[in-house]
């Protein structure tokens, strides 16, 4: 469910070595670091309350650091042992923009647990296939996959929980953080499949990051309309029944993207479209019914495929920004990495 596509608006300027962390000196408070959660107690209730009032702030993780190994060529950043650092730099750069321009209260990043879960390939075998390696794992460059330990390390260090949940993905973890925690909730992503969680209703948008994260397209019911002609209740059948080939999402031979909307916008959904395939009378042209009933067999399975869990057992989370880093370890993983103008924007953006 997530893209490989690059680009980013990450740049190198200002991001040297120069320069030391020193954070403010700050009563510490208890907080449990893990890729499964964060809590914090001793906030007053005002800081609960204007935490709440502004925007939860749901990162794609992978989305992000995709985004940034792409962007950067992995010789321009380098920790001093020579360990390309060029996705972390840029990750955490996208993250202090995001936090900066968003002003969000409350902040949790996404993990894919199980990039490709059981599930999903056993309703259609063929997902995400093509990017599988010989031994089962994720097609991903080697230079990226010794970065994203580093990437957790960090933000663990600047107390943002990253959340994964095993047999699942970061879209069923934002789904369901999504549906579960009160808004306003902003979901920054470059997955299109993920329009399906927005709600005005509960003030859910995304934040599509297709052309980086400085020009985010803001994206509400209206928005998905506007582009695709469904709203966004019905993205996930309108996008089954399209396909999405980086996914290994085949859709209905002979259907694209148009003759689909207009199929979901008539009849309401997937599930309308394939109980009016058994009415005579429904209307369809003969070759575009003779192509749903060929792909009827998929059109079955599919949406639920492509549809996010918003069920998933995601333990209780806090995400509130932190008072302050821990600055220590901080400094100490920014020295290691070469990414101390990178971490010392971040701890800016989150502390302000």
């Amino acid at each position: 469910m997530r893209s490989w596509s690059g680009g980013s608006d990450v740049t190198l300027t200002g991001t040297g070595t120069g320069g030391r962390i020193h954070p403010p000196e700050v009563r510490r408070v208890p907080t449990i670091h893990s890729r499964t959660g964060s809590g914090r107690r001793g906030l007053s209730r005002l800081t609960r309350l204007a935490a709440v009032s502004r925007p939860l702030l749901l990162v794609d993780t992978a989305s992000l650091y995709f985004r940034a190994y792409f962007g950067i060529p992995e010789s321009a950043v380098t920790a001093p042992d020579g360990t390309p650092v060029n996705a972390v730099r840029g990750f955490l750069d996208m993250l202090a923009t995001l936090v900066r321009t968003r002003r969000p209260g409350r902040v949790v990043c996404a993990l894919d647990e199980d990039w490709r879960p059981a599930w999903r390939v056993a309703l259609i075998p063929g997902y995400k296939a093509q990017r599988l390696t010989a031994d089962g794992g994720e097609l991903t460059p080697d230079g990226l996959s010794r970065q994203v330990p580093i990437i957790l390390d960090v933000l663990d260090a600047l107390g943002v929980p990253a959340i994964g949940v095993a047999g699942y993905e970061a879209d069923d973890v934002i789904a369901t953080l999504a549906a579960r925690e009160p808004g306003p909730v902003e979901v920054v992503s470059g997955d299109r499949d993920l329009f399906q969680v927005i709600d005005d209703d509960r003030d859910v948008r995304v934040l599509y990051c297709g052309r980086g994260v400085s020009k985010l397209e803001v994206y509400d019911d209206a928005a998905v309309r506007a582009r695709y002609g469904v709203p966004a209740a019905a993205y996930a059948d309108f996008a089954a029944m399209r396909g999405d080939p980086s996914d290994g999402l085949p859709g209905v031979a002979g259907v694209g993207e148009k003759t689909a909307a207009r199929l979901v916008d008539r009849y309401g959904s997937l599930a309308g479209v394939l109980a009016a395939l058994d009415d005579p009378g429904a209307g369809f042209a003969p070759g575009l019914r003779t192509k749903l009933q060929a792909g009827r067999d998929y059109l079955g399975v599919a949406p639920e495929v492509v549809r996010v869990a918003r069920d998933v057992a995601v333990p209780p989370v806090d995400g509130r920004l932190p008072s302050a880093a821990e600055g220590e370890r901080v400094l100490a993983l920014a020295e290691k990495w070469n990414i101390a103008g990178a971490a010392r924007r971040a701890v800016d953006a989150l502390t302000a």
